[in-house]
């Protein structure tokens, strides 16, 4: 079985996508009609999201943490639990393509990582995202770790003790612990997971906090530096 988790807080614009996307990806038949589950960890969520879900047919876990770590922590225990043999991992702003499970089986590898784009609605969003393009490397060996676009084997995930309870760039210390324990990573150009031009994330220091920095609030991190997928 795979498994996809999702943290959200507070998702209800963006949730019912995410779903849809997943759920794309999810009868892919790449998969050969392997079976997928999906847990969505509702971390504090005060809006609409939980009652997506369920319009949605898709699980669901409670908890108050309001940390990005604990949550994707908690989903991830949830499907071991179920009996995943592996993990993927987006985030409920973001739309991940057809192929993305296929893609992040392919190969056999321990660790996916893959890249995220920036969807837009607006020119002012467009151009932000002509920016961030340049700043990017592309294709394969980029380097980059995202929450939104990640993906792990659970025998690594147990190996390296899984997401820790951090705010922020917890998905960046787990494929660093995976690094250190001679895991194989897949650095994947492609597919592309796209997601939202938000810079209000809802984890200080994560991937809203780069957009809004690369908007003119400060400088960005460089190409090839770790950036954090809030």
């Amino acid at each position: 079985m795979i498994g996809v988790l999702v943290p959200a807080h507070n998702e209800a614009a963006s949730m019912e996508r995410c779903l849809q996307s997943i759920r794309r990806a999810a009868l892919n038949p790449g998969l050969g009609g392997e079976a997928v589950e999906v847990i969505i960890a509702l971390d504090d969520c005060s809006d609409a999201t939980e009652s997506i879900c369920a319009q949605q047919r898709v699980d669901t876990l409670r908890l108050d943490a309001r940390c990005v770590g604990i949550a994707r922590a908690a989903a991830a225990a949830e499907l071991l639990g179920r009996g995943a043999r592996w993990l993927a991992s987006t985030d409920a702003d973001s739309e991940v393509p057809p192929e993305w499970l296929v893609a992040q089986l392919e190969g056999r590898r321990d660790v996916f990582c893959g890249l995220v784009d920036i969807a837009t609605n607006c020119s002012a969003e467009e151009r932000l995202r002509k920016a961030f393009r340049r700043r990017q490397q592309w294709g394969d060996d980029h380097g980059r770790i995202h929450g939104a676009n990640l993906g792990v084997s659970a025998q690594a995930y147990r190996a390296a003790g899984g997401f820790s309870p951090l705010h922020c760039g917890e998905d960046v210390q787990l494929v660093r612990t995976l690094q250190r324990l001679g895991a194989d990573v897949r650095w994947a150009g492609a597919p592309l997971v796209m997601t939202s031009a938000r810079l209000a994330g809802r984890a200080t220091g994560g991937f809203s906090a780069y957009l809004a920095e690369m908007g003119g609030l400060g400088a960005a991190p460089a190409a090839g530096q770790p950036i954090l997928l809030a």
